[in-house]
């Protein structure tokens, strides 16, 4: 398993993404302990193989606290505007830096999008802001030529999101290849959107 860095969250914090209600920032320590509840919860992990200890929580918040600082954007911790209350994560992450079996999904590499809430902040539209502010900062700003998202064919929350930030299912579905075979949420979709469609939008 991949080590916290003891200065992982004692960099510099100048780059933050602003909505309507939410901040989408770089991460902080005083993130890791609701981060850690959050990610030990049944409800929110409910489409994922298995709830996350505090160790692999740490872990992953510090994994992607690094690839922020490394390149300016990734899966950014957020806040509400009106409490600086920690609800989760939104952001971009390309798929190569994730693990082996992600590098081996087969429409190959990419940019994702990508979004975990804490359960009490769901039902407010706050993933479909913020990954609407999170797309605009990938096509203007980095201007990717495509951004994907997918999930567990049983997630319809997440697929919900994805048609309302104007994502088109794939016709293909695949099996996820870090799922284990004849696991529940193996079988997955994906959701695309270009750069091109999502510039006619906000013309």
């Amino acid at each position: 398993m991949e080590r916290l860095s003891t200065n992982a969250f004692d960099g510099d914090q100048p780059f933050m993404l602003v909505s309507e209600r939410l901040i989408l920032r770089q991460w902080q320590r005083r993130d890791l302990e609701p981060f850690a509840a959050m990610n030990a919860d049944p409800q929110v992990m409910e489409h994922f193989p298995a709830p996350l200890d505090t160790q692999q929580s740490n872990a992953l918040a510090g994994r992607l606290c690094q690839l922020i600082a490394r390149d300016g954007w990734g899966f950014w911790a957020v806040e509400t505007r009106s409490h600086a209350e920690f609800i989760g994560f939104v952001g971009l992450r390309n798929i190569s830096d994730t693990s082996d079996a992600m590098r081996a999904m087969p429409f190959g590499s990419g940019i994702e999008i990508g979004w975990r809430l804490a359960h009490a902040h769901w039902g407010k539209g706050y993933a479909t802001e913020a990954a609407g502010r999170a797309l605009r900062f990938g096509f203007e700003e980095l201007a990717l030529p495509e951004i994907v998202s997918f999930t567990a064919l049983p997630n319809l929350p997440s697929q919900a999101v994805m048609r309302k930030l104007g994502m088109r299912r794939d016709p293909r579905d695949f099996d996820h290849p870090g799922v284990p075979e004849g696991h529940a949420l193996r079988r997955h979709c994906l959701y695309r959107l270009a750069r091109s469609i999502w510039q006619e939008w906000h013309a």
